[in-house]
């Protein structure tokens, strides 16, 4: 549903995604109306619904937008470094810069958790696949690197990482993502 009768992706539903990437990230999802999204993308409300039949639906629709996205950059990184321990150092650096970004709010992952609570809602399935998907990557990364017990050094990552994203947002970024570094080269280098 998303492209043209010629393939290409729709430029309405891009305006929409693109709106709700941004008035969701700096205003939260539920303090924002449908008819708001549909008057800053400047669409019609029957182009609205033509794509998305809910406000949900744009919500998993930004969400996934925001994965793929975050997968596109892991794959950039990957290509990029010449090991396992470079790639996720190029992951550390890519947090640090995020959260010292003008305008950062967050994880958009972890900030559509809160406003969906119940587990079961098709938004946070979208936030679960999105998590499974990123802490297997960690996963993988520190597996290549050697570390004895991966799985536990990966969640160990992710927690960090979690941990960062809020702390970039409420305290100092640059101390945030400093700390952010130097823990996670305490956890895949050390192997207890």
């Amino acid at each position: 549903m998303g492209t043209s009768t010629t393939g290409r992706r729709s430029a309405a539903r891009e305006r929409l995604l693109e709106t709700a990437r941004q008035v969701f990230y700096a205003r939260g999802i539920n303090g924002i109306s449908v008819d708001e999204v549909i008057v800053a993308a400047d669409v019609s409300r029957a182009t609205f619904y033509r794509y998305f039949p809910g406000k949900d639906d744009l919500v998993r629709a930004y969400l996934q937008e925001e994965d793929r996205s975050i997968r596109e950059r892991v794959d950039g990184a990957a290509k990029a470094a010449a090991n396992p321990s470079e790639v996720l150092h190029l992951l550390v650096l890519g947090l640090d810069e995020q959260i010292c970004g003008a305008g950062f709010r967050g994880c958009p992952f972890i900030n559509a958790a809160a406003e969906y609570p119940d587990p079961a809602h098709p938004v946070r399935e979208v936030v679960a696949e999105h998590r499974t998907w990123f802490i297997n990557a960690v996963t993988e990364l520190v597996t290549a690197i050697g570390h004895p017990n991966p799985e536990r050094a990966a969640r160990a990552v992710v927690m960090l990482r979690d941990g960062a994203m809020v702390g970039g947002y409420l305290d100092d970024p640059k101390a945030t993502g400093d700390s952010l570094a130097h823990a996670v080269d305490a956890v895949t280098r050390n192997p207890s």
